[in-house]
Parts: C-alpha cells; structure tokens; sequence
C-alpha cells in the first residue's frame, strides 16, 4: 500500500490504480509524492486528477471501471517522469466550483494544482470555469462548444466498424441503446452520431423507435429502457449496438430472463473492451486503448504548462474490435 502512495516504481501500474480505487471507498483522497531531485518534468509539480462520479457506483464491482484503466496509464506516465498525481471524486449533481465536493479540496480552491486531468463526464460550467483556472486535459470526453484539450478514442471508427460486422452477418434493422446519465454524456453522443452516419452509409433503415435513451424527451430509467428494447426485439429489431459495454451486459442479461438468447435470437455489441462479468458471455465490442488515453493524457497537459494559452487540440486513439460471443447471423 505504501509503495502504490508513494509511485514506487516495482508496483504494476494497473494492481497501482486497484489501490486508488479501493482508497476511495475508505474516504482517503492520496497524494502520489515524488520529490526527486533530478525531476524532468518541474511544470507539473502538483497535479490533480478529478473523477466526476458517485463513489459507489465507480467501486462497483458488477464490471471493470474505464476510470481504473485510464489512472493506470495516468500514474504510470507520472511515476516515469518523477511527478506527482492527486486523485479527488466530486459528485455529478454538484453544478458549481463551491459546491461542497469541489469546495473541499483545498489545492482546488487555492489554486495550487499546476494542471488537471478530468476522467467521467462533468457539467459543462464546471468544466469551463476549470478551464480558466488551470491547464486541463480532458480524458475520452469531449465538450461541445468548449476549446478545451481533449485524449479520445476514434468514436466513429469504432461504430461503424461494429455495424459493418453486423451488415455482413445480414442483419438491416439494428438498434441504438444508451443509459441517461444524469447530465449530456458526449461520449455517448457520438457514438450515436456514429450510428446516423454507418447505418445512413450503409443504406440501412434508421426507425426513431429503435433508438433508446438519446433525445432528452425520451429518457426512461435502466429496466424501462431495458423493456423497450425487449418489446422492439419482438417487433423485429434483430441487433442492438449499445453505447458502453455496461449496458450490454445488462441488455443481455435482462433478455436472457425473458426468455431471449444472445445470440441465438438477438445480437448485442458494446463499446469499451471492458472485461466481462463472470456470468456473462464475452461480449463483442471495440476495445479503447485507456491505458495510452491515460498517458498521452498527461503528455499533453505537460506540453500545456509550458504553453498555457495554445489552441486547443484534440488527439484521436485508434480502437478495435474484439470479437466475442454475442452477435450471430440472423435468424432464419
């Protein structure tokens, strides 16, 4: 435990961000120390990692967090360059920088953080104000109408190349399944847009009833969208393309319990490349290299210490499909 606080270069960097992740459940927001003196990267003498997500939900262990993989990548780069990270969660209801998650952290509020890293979608005010405070760096979430440094994967990439697959297995009337999150996911915005473009390409029919959980009119909860899809797949609906492999595994689980089969009866495809639980079948989905998103991540900010005011940039990481056991022909 001492060794993963202290970046000890022998910690593997992904058992590393298992310890972080377990701190949070005990309340401990831990500062990774390096104070070397032959420090290559003095710009970024202090820099905090903001988590925006319910605490509860990130220690979940139903599936693997994205969030453990990108600080893995993040604590890794920090431990090579002799730098030092520190890692707070704020809560995604709080809309305002003196709101009591964001108030309590003291380097936040005193503006002693030489640059920030934001993992988890945040509202979109906080985001701006931070932007004017300190460099920031944006980990596969990109702000609309916001100029700020942004690490992604290739979004549209990743769809298409699962709705190609599905095409050459003869499925037509595929479906677009998300989870409302509370506030405007962009991440997941994309990967809709994505869906638009492939499916448009492709000369595929696109029905608005095949499309769960997008427009802010329709949001549902998770067993409400759930049973929509069930009631779609009855109506014709022959895959679905959900926009995180989370919601996958419960779509499948939740058909399974209503007697449908994946993917004997229904296809289903993720998108994260997380592993799957241990009752679940391995999902077919696009795997996002988090652990490079976490790294260049901190390379940028780097660059922005010493650059504070530049264009805003956002880089794009390939992804690829990882080939599981959930997408089938269709059925005769």
């Amino acid at each position: 435990m001492s060794r993963c606080f202290t970046n000890h270069p022998g910690i593997n960097p992904e058992t590393r961000a298992k310890v972080f992740r377990l701190a949070a459940a005990l309340g401990y927001n831990h500062l990774e120390n390096r104070t070397g003196k032959n420090r290559r990267n003095a710009d970024l003498n202090r820099v905090g990692v903001l988590i925006c997500t319910n605490v509860e939900d990130y220690l979940s262990t139903d599936y693997q967090s994205p969030g453990e993989l990108l600080i893995a990548g993040v604590s890794d780069y920090a431990q090579l360059n002799d730098s030092c990270i520190e890692i707070h969660y704020v809560d995604p209801s709080e809309k305002q920088l003196i709101d009591e998650t964001y108030n309590k952290i003291r380097p936040l509020r005193q503006k002693e953080f030489d640059g920030l890293l934001l993992v988890y979608p945040f509202p979109t005010n906080v985001v701006d104000e931070l932007n004017l405070l300190f460099p920031v760096v944006s980990l596969v979430e990109q702000y609309s109408g916001t100029p700020i440094n942004c690490v992604d994967v290739d979004h549209h990439r990743g769809i298409s190349t699962i709705i190609g697959k599905l095409s050459e297995l003869g499925h037509q009337r595929i479906g677009f399944l998300t989870h409302d999150y509370g506030m405007e996911a962009h991440w997941a915005m994309r990967r809709f847009s994505a869906y638009i473009e492939e499916m448009t390409r492709r000369s595929l029919m696109i029905d608005p009833a095949n499309i769960l959980n997008v427009r802010p009119e329709d949001r549902a909860t998770v067993g409400e969208t759930y049973q929509k899809a069930l009631e779609r797949t009855r109506y014709g609906v022959t895959a679905w393309v959900c926009a995180a492999d989370h919601q996958a595994y419960g779509l499948i689980s939740f058909l399974k319990e209503h007697g449908l089969n994946t993917p004997r009866d229904i296809s289903v495809t993720g998108f994260d490349g997380i592993e799957s639980p241990d009752d679940s079948p391995q999902l077919t989905t696009v795997a996002i290299p988090y652990y490079e998103i976490g790294q260049i991540g901190y390379q940028r900010l780097q660059e922005l210490a010493s650059k504070r005011f530049g264009s805003a940039q956002h880089t794009m990481l390939d992804c690829a499909l990882r080939d599981g056991q959930t997408i089938g022909p269709v059925k005769e």
